[in-house]
């Protein structure tokens, strides 16, 4: 069963990561063109899931954090 994409505000903190960065931040645009595609996907992604059983994480979730990844310069990253 496929989980629901919700985009958690803030977890630890009482600013928002909206807040945190600025407007003028290159990944912003970056940022709304993934939300944009991955909307346009989502038909696709509840196709292939089950409609009974415990809910995954969203697979919106998961490609977001792998863009985010390659964006996020780490040298302990190995990548």
């Amino acid at each position: 069963m496929r989980g629901n994409d919700v985009q958690q505000e803030a977890m630890f903190s009482y600013l928002s990561p909206e807040a945190r960065v600025p407007q003028d931040h290159p990944l912003r645009p970056i940022r709304s063109m993934v939300n944009q595609a991955l909307a346009e996907l989502s038909g696709e992604f509840q196709a292939r899931y089950s409609r009974e059983g415990r809910p995954s994480i969203p697979p919106e979730k998961l490609l977001r954090a792998c863009c985010r990844k390659s964006f996020t310069p780490s040298a302990a990253s190995g990548c």
